[in-house]
């Protein structure tokens, strides 16, 4: 597979064989991390690699209380979703309710004090330090399908950080940023994700202006 299909078909995978994954595979996938870039070289970020039932499932136990709570405000109307077909919905409740029979986790822990963010006094979300821990992960799920590895990234857990750092002996200056599932996949990977077309985020010196797009063709 060559770089464009694998970025166009790494999808959020919510349905895994049970079937086992290999450390070697495993240690292949986080390899790709160590080479994203991060802030002044710093490399904050380290992984927690999951694969005892009984941690899964008190993992589980602390994810679906946010998972059903998430669902809920989607009926209310006060999370928007970037689709309207009810099927997502419905696969994002399944992977919820059989996370724990998915074959790997993979906690994705930070260094903070080695992401420099400087957006933090902004009157907004400061989103400038994931600068130094989101390449990373991109990198896993990336390699991870070129492998035939499926994967989804979810951060519902960071939500409990003080309990998900006691029960993976997290040391107290290391936070969590994430966690990715790890499997192979029950169904096939699609051949092109569903995506906005360019001409919608891409835009010529001021925002708004359109970019030519030159010979692209958008689907």
């Amino acid at each position: 597979m060559n770089l464009s299909e694998v970025m166009e078909s790494t999808n959020t995978c919510r349905f895994y064989q049970k079937k086992p994954v290999c450390d070697q595979d495993i240690a292949v996938t986080l390899e790709a991390a160590r080479f994203s870039p991060s802030g002044g070289n710093r490399q904050p970020v380290s992984f927690v690699v999951i694969k005892d039932s009984d941690m899964k499932k008190q993992m589980q136990a602390l994810y679906l209380p946010f998972w059903e709570t998430y669902v809920q405000a989607i009926d209310e109307g006060m999370v928007r979703l970037g689709s309207k077909d009810k099927k997502i919905v419905a696969s994002a409740d399944y992977f919820a309710r059989h996370l724990a029979e998915i074959p790997v986790f993979i906690v994705v822990c930070a260094q903070l004090a080695d992401c420099h963010a400087t957006d933090t006094d902004l009157d907004r979300l400061s989103v400038v330090g994931g600068a130094s821990i989101y390449p990373a992960v991109q990198n896993v799920l990336l390699r991870a399908r070129s492998i035939g590895l499926g994967t989804a990234l979810t951060t519902l857990l960071c939500h409990v950080e003080p309990q998900i750092k006691e029960l993976l002996n997290i040391p107290e200056d290391i936070s969590t940023a994430a966690m990715i599932t790890m499997g192979w996949p029950s169904k096939k990977f699609p051949k092109k994700l569903l995506r906005r077309p360019l001409s919608e985020i891409a835009w010529a010196e001021k925002y708004g202006t359109p970019l030519g797009t030159g010979t692209i063709i958008e689907k």
